[in-house]
């Protein structure tokens, strides 16, 4: 007998068997009647035993007797089950195991720093019955257009869904009608303090537990974490970007670098996409999102996470996505980062150690900024 099928039948056989009975427990006839003229034969069968004494079992969804139905991710695996339930439909489209994603295992959190007003905003929340949404907005020159986009961003994408059913084209369309309606709003108030608003929008629709498509505009960004390691979903629009620059050229804009070295369109904005910034629309600032979909593998990805530049600009993707794996709950998660990133830009600063020096520039700007993460679609990978 080859060792193989040695431990098959004592991982079979329960647990009251001994070496010299192996095979006499493991294949105890058990005798059954066919017909009453008939000769009698018997039934092999595995035995199982059961708080109610000695049971018989024919089924691999049982393999130690306990009476419990195994789970479907537990073969090869151990002690690393799913317990999320499955969703049949989509389990049945795709041809494998798709978990449920809970909006009970999401978590957000946001931190003002040093200003006066928080003007980041997050969304997250049931779409459709098979689309989950989740969204930051990192407002600037005011709240209106983050507050603007947490308000109708939603009910837009609902809108055009249920004509569009491709979830890329249907962001598109979503961020550029968000973008006419708030010209539109700030129209009736031209003497209104958000003139000049605008704000990053990151937006991710996640259907069916395993179709995920994210779109963006601005600096805010989306990682997933995918066998440990951070996978950039979004890339920051930037004058620094080639492609960027030339179409603020082009539009007759020009850039211009402030005291930290960094590239400001026309002096002014550090993106070239956004939704609002009106004033800067002729100057080849657009509303127009970048996408990206793709495939989950919720056996190698753990979660997906959104986050404003008040953590990116101190922490990279990476780093991000190692102190969420050290956490066992996503709000847990979501406050750990959002902490982390303000003690990281306090300890570089002079102050904080009881000198009466001035922090330098770049820290205070990250001081001053909102810090914004929220951990969404903590999937049960």
């Amino acid at each position: 007998m080859s060792a193989s099928c040695l431990v098959r039948l004592i991982r079979c056989s329960g647990s009251n068997i001994g070496r010299s009975g192996l095979l006499q427990k493991a294949f105890d006839p058990l005798p059954f009647q066919l017909d009453s003229h008939k000769t009698k034969l018997p039934l092999f069968c595995r035995q199982v035993y059961g708080p109610s004494g000695r049971q018989y079992s024919n089924t691999r969804f049982d393999p130690d007797g306990s009476g419990r139905l195994t789970t479907w991710d537990s073969f090869g695996i151990w002690d690393d089950r799913i317990d999320e339930p499955i969703m049949l439909p989509p389990s049945i489209r795709y041809g494998k195991p798709i978990p449920k994603v809970s909006l009970s295992k999401i978590g957000c959190a946001s931190l003002i720093g040093q200003r006066k007003e928080n003007e980041d905003r997050f969304q997250v929340s049931q779409l459709n019955e098979n689309t989950l949404y989740f969204a930051v907005f990192d407002g600037h020159g005011g709240s209106e257009a983050a507050d603007f986009c947490e308000k109708y961003m939603k009910k837009f994408i609902q809108d055009i869904l249920a004509e569009d059913n491709n979830l890329e084209s249907a962001l598109k369309k979503a961020f550029l009608e968000v973008d006419k309606a708030l010209a539109k709003h700030l129209h009736f108030y031209p003497n209104g303090p958000g003139t000049n608003a605008g704000t990053t929008a990151t937006v991710a629709l996640l259907r069916d537990g395993i179709e995920l498509v994210v779109a963006s505009v601005g600096d805010s960004r989306a990682m997933l974490c995918r066998k440990g390691k951070a996978l950039k979903l979004t890339v920051d629009h930037t004058p620094e970007r080639r492609d960027e620059k030339e179409r603020i050229k082009k539009s007759g804009g020009y850039i211009t670098w402030n005291s930290l070295g960094q590239p400001n369109v026309n002096g002014r904005l550090a993106m070239t996409r956004s939704i609002g910034d009106f004033d800067l629309k002729k100057m080849g600032v657009i509303a127009e999102p970048e996408t990206k979909r793709l495939t989950l593998h919720h056996v190698h990805d753990s979660f997906l996470a959104l986050t404003t530049d008040g953590i990116n600009f101190i922490m990279n993707s990476q780093e991000i996505c190692n102190v969420i794996n050290q956490c066992h709950d996503p709000k847990e998660a979501a406050q750990r980062i959002s902490d982390q990133a303000l003690h990281y830009a306090g300890a570089s600063c002079p102050a904080a150690a009881g000198r009466s020096l001035m922090p330098p520039a770049s820290t205070r700007y990250f001081l001053q900024t909102s810090l914004t993460c929220a951990i969404q679609a903590v999937l049960p990978g």
